[in-house]
Parts: structure tokens; C-alpha cells; sequence
């Protein structure tokens, strides 16, 4: 552990001190407010407001009831962090699913760290912290880092200190947000894996990524089969790609691309004359005419 905090910037790491470790509490409990310091405090649930930069927006209610049995008997473990807002109010930096759950089993307080963070470090905190769950997908990182990188203004090479990884590592998880929604939503639905996804972000044709990606579900492809798929796949639409990069404006090429990965299917614009033109969606089956319908008229 030790060496993960090393990695993280100063300011961050002085704000995280002591919150990964396991604590267990003992003796009286006493409600502190509006105190700051580097112990552990005992804050009433109701002085506690939700952190509006918490990036986990989804909590399974089965695993937060289980949480809620546990400290009913043990108590929590490990306190949460947050900051003071002045008088006896305080904001979450992290620690939500701990707070949520503590109300579920009835508790009045909650051990916490009053910590000194402005917004910018609260969110960090708290993307970082998220980040550091065990059953995050791989879109759903993709999509902490990315916030950390625009809303904290970090650099790929600062992002991967914070957080303890290598650069090409958040590079890889950074552009699997550049595939269509469907394979998106694929990889949160534990359809196909990272090592799918890899191979379909490097095909950069968006219908050769949703027809490779219809062939792993059908076909249940390996990640290794995908990746060969993914190799000669570029070859046998080489003529294809040229034919229509030079019959197809760019502006309209760009828009063809849009819709084909907004509706996730084939797009074809076809223009005519004097602007005119015909837009072809493509659909395979049934369920899938259904789903473009309600697509579009939604």
C-alpha cells in the first residue's frame, strides 16, 4: 500500500493519509462538530450531505443490505472522509456506499476524517477513490479517467501518477470511449471482455467494429480469434474504404460515421443532386428494426 501512496501527487496523498487503513473503533462514541483534525471523529448522518462529485451513480441495493448486516454487528471498519462546510455541516469527499449503508442499519453517526480539500480535490478524491473499486468495468474507468484528465486538468503522464499505473495503460482504457454505444454497453454488460474491446478499438472502420463485434456474440469468439479477425479484416475493405472516400464528401463521411455508431448499425448517406441525397439504415433482424425505431422516434 505504501508504495500506490508514494505514487500519488503531495496534496492528494496528504488528504488520503490513513484512509485505507483498516480501523477498528473502540471505547465511547462521542459526536464531534465542527472540529477538524487528524483523527477519527464520530459525525451524525444527518450533519452529512452527499458529495455532488461523486462519480458512482448506481449502487447494487443487494451488496448495500449486506454492507448494513455487517455493521450492524461489527460496525464500520473504515471511516469516511469529509469536509467541513462550517457550524455542524459536513460534505462527503468519499465513502458513500459506508454512509448509505450506515443509514440502512439504523446507525445515528459514523466514524470519519475531517479533511481540508476545495472542489477540485474532493472530486479527485473521490474519482480516485472510485476508480480503486474491484468491480468497476472497463468503461466505467475509461470514463473516471477521462473526468480526472478534463475536470481536474491532469495530463496522462500526472493521471498515472496519481493513480499508480502506467501511461500506456490509461491510454489503453481511454480509447475504448471511442467505440460505438452498443460494443460500449457490451463491455459494461460483461458481453465481451477488455481483451475484445482492445481488438475492436483498433479497427478504425465504425462497420467493421459492429459487424467483428456481432461476430464475437454470435460466434463466441476468443480474444485471440477476435484480434486475428481484427487483422485481416482491414484488407478485404481496403477497395471498399477508397471507393468510398472518393465518392463521399468528408463532411458527409463524418456524418455517416456519427450515425453509425450513434444507432449502431450500418448508415449509408447517398447524395444525389443539388443537396439532396437518401440516408439507408441497415437493420438484421426483428428486434433490431425495434430498437432503431425507438431510437429514432424517441
Amino acid at each position: 500500500m505504501s508504495k500506490q501512496k508514494n505514487l500519488l501527487g503531495k496534496g492528494i496523498r496528504a488528504l488520503l493519509t490513513n484512509i485505507e487503513e483498516d480501523t477498528n473503533i473502540t471505547g465511547k462514541k462521542e459526536i464531534i462538530i465542527g472540529t477538524s483534525s487528524g483523527g477519527i471523529n464520530f459525525i451524525s448522518l444527518n450533519n452529512i450531505e452527499v458529495n455532488p462529485f461523486q462519480p458512482r451513480v448506481s449502487f447494487d441495493e443487494d451488496s448495500l443490505n449486506e454492507l448494513a448486516d455487517s455493521i450492524k454487528i461489527h460496525g464500520v471498519i473504515q471511516p469516511i472522509s469529509v469536509r467541513s462546510l462550517g457550524g455542524d455541516k459536513y460534505q462527503l469527499i468519499a465513502g458513500e456506499r459506508r454512509l448509505r449503508a450506515s443509514k440502512l442499519a439504523g446507525k445515528i453517526d459514523i466514524p470519519a476524517f475531517i479533511r481540508t480539500a476545495n472542489d477540485q480535490e474532493s472530486l479527485e478524491i473521490a474519482l480516485i477513490e472510485n476508480i480503486q473499486r474491484e468491480d468497476l468495468n472497463a468503461i466505467e474507468i475509461g470514463v473516471n479517467y477521462k473526468r480526472l484528465i478534463d475536470e481536474c486538468t491532469l495530463s496522462q503522464e500526472k493521471l498515472a501518477e496519481r493513480v499508480g499505473k502506467k501511461r500506456s495503460t490509461i491510454t489503453n482504457y481511454l480509447r475504448l470511449l471511442k467505440l460505438p454505444p452498443d460494443i460500449q454497453l457490451g463491455v459494461k454488460n460483461d458481453e465481451i471482455s477488455m481483451g475484445h474491446a482492445k481488438a475492436l478499438v483498433n479497427l478504425e472502420d465504425v462497420d467493421a467494429q459492429l459487424s467483428v463485434y456481432k461476430e464475437i456474440i454470435t460466434k463466441g469468439l476468443s480474444v485471440r480469434q477476435t484480434e486475428n479477425l481484427a487483422k485481416i479484416l482491414p484488407k478485404n475493405k481496403v477497395s471498399k474504404t477508397k471507393a468510398k472516400e472518393k465518392t463521399l464528401p468528408y463532411i458527409l463521411a463524418k456524418v455517416q460515421d456519427h450515425l453509425t455508431s450513434h444507432l449502431s448499425t450500418k448508415v449509408e448517406i447517398k447524395p444525389i443532386l443539388n443537396g439532396k441525397g437518401q440516408i439507408v439504415v441497415s437493420y438484421y433482424n426483428d428486434g433490431d428494426l425495434e430498437r432503431l425505431l425507438e431510437l429514432i422516434t424517441n
